[in-house]
């Protein structure tokens, strides 16, 4: 069955092959009268539709049968020249046996008439192979860069699965060691406040229902991510008492705003991680929206000495969701003793784009 895509193609070349036919008509032809379709004309219309499409047609084929023999292979100037080659030995002869048979044996159909048959000859089989070279050239040219959109396409769905892939092991590692650090914090209130320890048990809840319903959404709205936050700023300053100040000043309607999922998370877990804070020295860490365009999360500074170089991945991480989709950059800055990341607020139709390319 012929597929649409083919009758598009086929559509196309017809168009193509007969605005050539007439510009070339024009430049050979200055009678009006000779423009009509008389026999030579039928002859030359139909002879140029058969060998331009025999030149394309075959060379989809050979471009198909090289490209199939090795999976990994593409298009270079190397198997270019080869399939070039191997193309004008099929189209020419024919060509070339074409317009003998219609000059010399079928003269009486055809109706060139030609004072020098062998001149009339080698005109018509030079532009025959002048129109053939192009229309061969211009054919691969167009798969070349059909090629290049491909190849490009499918390393950026490449990058996004090994971006996600990332994402997910990051988020894999939360659960189990904030898990651990919470059960530690509730067996102590569970002997000293059980008031506390029962508020605390239901925001340690809230918390991984908001992880296991979001588990596999790269994005939420800001609504459900400050909804997660606050259960677990809670549970931070539980933890943390007295050593610990987090704040949020948002101004906007978290409704209509969507952010990479468990991103406010990973930039107060980065803060805490980071940081030597004590009751003597608490941490301020401050979630304030700018206008409708982005968010900035800040602290002060209490930098800990690190036994290894941070790999800075959570923020890496962060950075590359956001260039999937939006051309806006999350800022990083330390200035004034305070550490900065500003991320870009995302409208809820929002589409997937690579349009940053993240080294």
């Amino acid at each position: 069955m012929i597929s649409k895509a083919y009758i598009k193609i086929f559509a196309i070349r017809f168009l193509i092959v007969n605005l050539v036919y007439f510009l070339v008509k024009l430049t050979i032809v200055h009678d009006e009268d000779e423009m009509m379709f008389d026999a030579t004309g039928i002859f030359y219309y139909f002879s140029a539709f058969f060998l331009l499409m025999l030149s394309w047609e075959s060379n989809d084929w050979l471009i198909r049968r090289e490209l199939n023999s090795d999976i990994d292979k593409t298009l270079d100037m190397s198997n270019g020249l080869k399939i070039l080659g191997i193309n004008l030995l099929i189209v020419l002869p024919i060509a070339g046996l074409l317009y003998y048979l219609a000059i010399f044996e079928l003269d009486h159909l055809c109706k060139i008439d030609a004072n020098n048959p062998w001149l009339r000859f080698r005109i018509d089989f030079f532009r025959a192979t002048v129109l053939g070279f192009a229309a061969i050239l211009f054919n691969m040219f167009y798969f070349a860069l059909k090629q290049k959109k491909e190849l490009e396409n499918n390393m950026n769905k490449l990058k996004k699965e090994a971006m996600t892939s990332k994402y997910k092991s990051l988020k894999n590692q939360i659960s189990p060691h904030f898990l651990f650090n919470s059960l530690n914090t509730l067996t102590s209130l569970m002997y000293e406040d059980r008031d506390l320890a029962s508020d605390f048990v239901s925001r340690l809840a809230s918390c991984y229902r908001y992880i296991l319903d979001n588990r596999e959404e790269d994005l939420v709205s800001l609504e459900k991510e400050l909804g997660f936050l606050d259960s677990f700023i809670f549970m931070m300053n539980v933890r943390h008492e007295g050593a610990l100040s987090i704040t949020t000043h948002i101004s906007i309607e978290p409704k209509e705003f969507m952010i990479p999922t468990l991103t406010l998370q990973m930039l107060v877990e980065n803060a805490l991680k980071h940081n030597y804070f004590s009751k003597e020295k608490p941490l301020e860490i401050s979630i304030i929206s700018i206008d409708k365009k982005s968010i900035v999360i800040q602290n002060n500074l209490h930098v800990r000495k690190q036994k290894e170089e941070s790999t800075k991945l959570g923020l890496k991480n962060i950075q590359k969701r956001y260039a999937f989709y939006t051309n806006q950059k999350v800022k990083i800055d330390t200035e004034n003793g305070f550490f900065k990341v500003s991320i870009p607020l995302l409208t809820k139709d929002i589409k997937e784009m690579a349009i940053v390319k993240v080294s």
